[in-house]
């Protein structure tokens, strides 16, 4: 039990090397673009399906997951060039793209807070690598992405109550949000465990 609620890892493995800045640099680009486009991807996956002003998509599964596969540096410029591939791409939710969709969308705070977020997942997890450790970084990753993101909604959208707010912009995808961070933890503690160091 211990060591299933165990943050910090001592088993090595291939996957952690991806992370680190002396990685090659071919390996850097490609993982900086293909999270950009799994992010890319996730928002047009139920990009319709909206809970008030908020729509549900799996963008997240893609940021949390830059931010444990790539670190902190390299997931946050996968959601920077994913932020800059909408200015000229419509690859954000919904329809628009550039400027004017930040200045329309009541949920654009939330994709402004993805490089940052990416980030703080990316930083907790450089020591924290174990289901449980990866877990928490993402539940602070999370905890960011949606102060930010309800911030932005309750003034975008001119609620009367910042209860409105909490609501409509994060209770409602708490349940979503937790069982997103699960799969990504499993995933990435798996694939961990699939290349140790001393096998590569």
């Amino acid at each position: 039990m211990t060591k299933l609620l165990s943050l910090r890892s001592t088993r090595a493995s291939w996957i952690d090397g991806l992370r680190e800045e002396q990685a090659a640099a071919a390996l850097q680009v490609l993982g900086i673009a293909g999270f950009a486009l799994l992010t890319a991807l996730g928002a047009q996956f139920s990009a319709r399906v909206y809970l008030w002003e908020v729509p549900i998509t799996l963008q997240t599964l893609a940021v949390y997951g830059s931010g444990l596969f790539l670190g902190a540096r390299n997931g946050l410029l996968a959601q920077l060039l994913y932020l800059s591939l909408g200015l000229f791409v419509p690859v954000y939710a919904g329809d628009g793209t550039g400027v004017a969709y930040f200045a329309g969308a009541a949920s654009a705070g939330y994709l402004l807070a993805y490089p940052f977020a990416a980030a703080v997942v990316g930083f907790l997890s450089k020591r924290w690598k174990t289901l449980a450790g990866s877990t928490v970084a993402m539940l602070a990753g999370s905890a960011l992405l949606f102060t930010v993101g309800v911030s932005w909604l309750h003034y975008a959208a001119d609620h009367a109550s910042w209860w409105t707010s909490i609501d409509r912009g994060w209770l409602r995808f708490v349940v979503i949000d937790l069982a997103k961070i699960i799969a990504v933890a499993v995933v990435y503690s798996g694939v961990r465990g699939l290349f140790p160091a001393e096998d590569a």
